[in-house]
């Protein structure tokens, strides 16, 4: 086992999620926003000064409840596994790129499952004040709503999106993981020195931001289609299936639909990977000096 307990990946994620939320909740208010035909579609400053004009700046953080629950479970999960699985790996000695990535995927789909109940939440909080009064969920926080969610839809309401999330959840951990594109272009920066200004990085926390941003561009594109028709799945309460929330957006809103949201998406991506593994790293440490 490691010498840190399985919970920790999730302490850490929590921690970056308290710094990142305005952007998540403005991402996911892009995103379920329906654009009507010739108008604009919003864009990320005019979202947040929205929020913050209607609702006041503690808006920002509306749905963290939700967000907490997810890191807890979605990123424990997947970080967990993740880290068991290529410590088993390590044991054997068969710890190559292609099944580091493979095991990467798996981990990622196992926490796009586990998270899927907080997702549901997390998205109809965020959205909740962009919706016309009479469909608004109200919850005060998540765990009420998981109780509220459960009584009104059964406990198949909690799988609700789960197709998609689960496939976002795998694009993501395989594309912006540690094993993905984050750790190949970590490597690459470490050995060749950076084009133009013939700088070379070294294994340091600026190393991480640029690895980052890069891999964070690289995955939001990826996982920005699924990730809006899971947004536009979850906010639901009716019985729409993916086919018929991609045909009907198609018609009113064009193929651009899949990308709303990815400005805000990709600048919280970054920072949020960065601060991740930061904490995790030094919560690793200080739970080693606890334990001695």
């Amino acid at each position: 086992m490691p010498d840190y307990p399985f919970w920790l990946g999730g302490v850490s994620a929590s921690m970056a999620a308290c710094c990142t939320h305005p952007l998540d909740l403005t991402k996911v208010r892009m995103q379920t926003l329906r654009s009507k035909d010739g108008s604009k579609r919003p864009s990320t400053f005019s979202v947040i000064r929205y929020s913050i004009g209607k609702e006041g700046l503690r808006s920002l953080y509306t749905g963290l409840s939700a967000s907490l629950l997810r890191q807890m479970t979605y990123s424990l999960v997947r970080i967990g596994s993740y880290e068991e699985m290529k410590r088993r790996m390590a044991q054997t000695g068969s710890s190559s790129t292609w099944k580091l990535l493979l095991a990467a995927s798996a981990a990622g789909g196992l926490g796009g499952i586990a998270g899927n109940p907080a997702d549901i939440l997390m998205i109809r909080m965020t959205s909740d004040s962009v919706r016309p009064p009479e469909k608004r969920y109200s919850y005060p926080n998540a765990l009420s709503g998981l109780v509220t969610l459960i009584k009104e839809e059964g406990i198949r309401g909690l799988a609700r999106g789960v197709g998609t999330n689960t496939t976002r959840a795998v694009l993501m951990n395989a594309s912006a993981s540690q094993v993905g594109s984050y750790d190949y272009l970590k490597t690459l920066l470490l050995r060749y020195p950076i084009p133009l200004v013939n700088y070379q990085l070294r294994d340091n926390l600026a190393l991480h931001v640029v690895a980052s941003c890069l891999a964070g561009t690289i995955a939001t594109t990826i996982c920005s289609p699924a990730d809006v028709i899971r947004s536009r799945l979850m906010s639901s309460s009716g019985t729409k299936k993916p086919l018929d929330i991609i045909t009907r957006s198609l018609q009113n809103e064009g193929p651009m639909f899949l990308f709303k949201g990815w400005t805000p998406a990709f600048i919280r991506l970054g920072p949020n990977t960065v601060l991740l593994f930061v904490f995790f790293e030094q919560l690793k440490k200080g739970w080693a000096s606890f334990t001695k």
